[in-house]
């Protein structure tokens, strides 16, 4: 193969013929050039349109990438009201194309990058929030048991879980000493709150690009990329969605920092908090420094680990030195939403 990221087309058709039902090559691959994470290809056969998904080659940290898990969720929501592509097969089988991936079916639909919405007209943001803060209510709402997700995550304080999870990954991929994680992480360790009993299906990574919607309106296809999801709280993916309305505008994942969301149409926090507390039947939440805090120490981990791959040179993609560059000021922004405490 030319490249690591390129696929074994011989081999891959073999498979999905052998393995998923009314598959017909030949096929074609091209990878598409988001996704620095875990590397995703258009796949194009005669029978139709899909999109494949795969572990990066190289050494990985223990326990990311898991594709598996992403599949299983997916599959599992498929039930639901929370939109997923259809899933079509898992492959565990190294030896097919070098790594494990999932095959799911091709949507044809829109991401849209930039949380501002440009293009858009007021009363259209004002639409696209609104549909996502149901598909995240939605998500939370699902009952776990019957979804056959019962074992999907760890019992006990999830916040207590992943500060310990990302607490190491972070030092795994450590490059330098950021003065402002440091002092985030003592304060998230010694402000934990104590566990309410909350748990749902926790998407990880809940923001407006990991989305697809119509063309044509607001509604939401599907929601994408469950790499980092488990069974968890809630107020950890609302947290993490809100986060990106404080992100400055012109960062390398652009948030909506210093932007007139009100003229945008776009609600303020505090409007799309209680959005989703009505779709939920909630009174108010306790405790939101410190679950926005926890959403910025968390992303800065997850982007110092996309830093030291591209540093590795295991990065899928070539924004991947610009994403981990943020780890550090996002650090920042954390800190000094503690020490305002807004």
């Amino acid at each position: 193969m030319a490249n690591e990221f390129e696929l074994d087309i011989a081999s891959l058709t073999a498979y999905l013929e052998a393995n998923v039902d009314g598959f017909k090559g030949p096929l074609s691959a091209e990878k598409f050039a988001g996704g620095q994470s875990n590397p995703t290809y258009l796949i194009e056969a005669a029978s139709g349109k899909y999109v494949l998904r795969r572990k990066p080659p190289g050494e990985l940290l223990k326990s990311a990438h898991a594709v598996d898990r992403e599949f299983r969720v997916m599959h599992a929501l498929a039930s639901t009201d929370v939109p997923v592509p259809k899933m079509r097969v898992l492959c565990d089988d190294d030896s097919v194309i070098g790594s494990m991936f999932y095959l799911m079916d091709f949507l044809d639909g829109r991401i849209m990058w930039d949380a501002a919405l440009p293009g858009q007209t007021p009363a259209e943001r004002t639409a696209i929030y609104d549909a996502m803060n149901k598909v995240l209510a939605d998500l939370h709402s699902v009952d776990i048991e019957k979804a056959g997700l019962s074992d999907y995550g760890k019992p006990g304080n999830y916040f207590e879980r992943q500060l310990s999870r990302w607490t190491k990954q972070y030092r795994a991929s450590e490059t330098e000493t950021v003065p402002s994680m440091e002092k985030m992480m003592v304060w998230l360790s010694d402000n934990l709150p104590a566990d309410d009993g909350l748990v749902c299906i926790n998407h990880g990574d809940f923001r407006l690009d990991n989305m697809m919607f119509a063309h044509d309106s607001s509604e939401v296809l599907a929601l994408l990329d469950w790499e980092l999801s488990t069974l968890g709280h809630p107020y950890a993916d609302l947290a993490y969605q809100c986060m990106q309305l404080r992100i400055p505008s012109d960062a390398a994942i652009p948030g909506l920092g210093g932007v007139d969301r009100e003229v945008l149409g776009i609600p303020s926090e505090k409007a799309y908090v209680q959005q989703y507390c009505q779709r939920r039947g909630i009174a108010e939440i306790d405790n939101w420094v410190f679950y926005l805090a926890f959403s910025f120490f968390r992303l800065s981990a997850i982007l110092q680990g996309v830093y030291k791959r591209a540093l590795d040179g295991n990065a899928s993609s070539k924004k991947a030195m610009d994403y981990g560059a943020l780890a550090a000021p996002l650090a920042d922004l954390g800190w000094a939403l503690i020490e305002t405490g807004e």
